[in-house]
């Protein structure tokens, strides 16, 4: 799997514009770094996979007191194949490349939903709730080497 960087503006990202996955989170992406900053490698990007694009994953911003975030999302035709365990372990492997410091957290709506499981298996353990500003009430997990 590869993750293809998105650009920080929608002329950048012809290419992307075109697939009908993309459309909507490819904008919501571009006024998400337009809201905090577009700093390489905390960004978003889609998730390549055999020539196919098969989901979306991303650092919620740059690390902000020694924490960053991630999140990731498959493409409903390409869910339950492993592909979101893949980005993943791809996002973290890129974050702890780049700081090997950094604390790399997630956030999920339930504990016991299919996105814990995977980031459970990506060597996350949950914290506990947590008020998120935009979701509200949310599960917090946090890797652990």
């Amino acid at each position: 799997m590869e993750l293809l960087p998105i650009k920080a503006t929608l002329d950048e990202n012809a290419g992307f514009q075109e697939h009908p996955e993309c459309e909507t989170s490819l904008a919501m992406t571009v006024d998400f770094f337009n809201r905090i900053g577009y700093q390489p490698p905390w960004i978003g990007y889609y998730a390549r996979e055999n020539g196919e694009l098969v989901g979306s994953a991303a650092f919620k911003g740059a690390p902000k007191n020694g924490r960053v975030e991630i999140a990731y999302g498959t493409f409903p035709q390409f869910q339950r194949q492993g592909i979101a365990s893949e980005m993943c372990r791809k996002l973290v492997l890129l974050a702890q490349q780049t700081d090997p410091a950094v604390t790399i957290s997630a956030r999920t709506f339930e504990p016991g939903d299919e996105s814990s499981r995977v980031l459970q298996r990506n060597g996350f353990v949950g914290l506990g709730t947590v008020w998120d500003e935009e979701d509200g009430a949310v599960w917090e997990w946090e890797y652990r080497a």
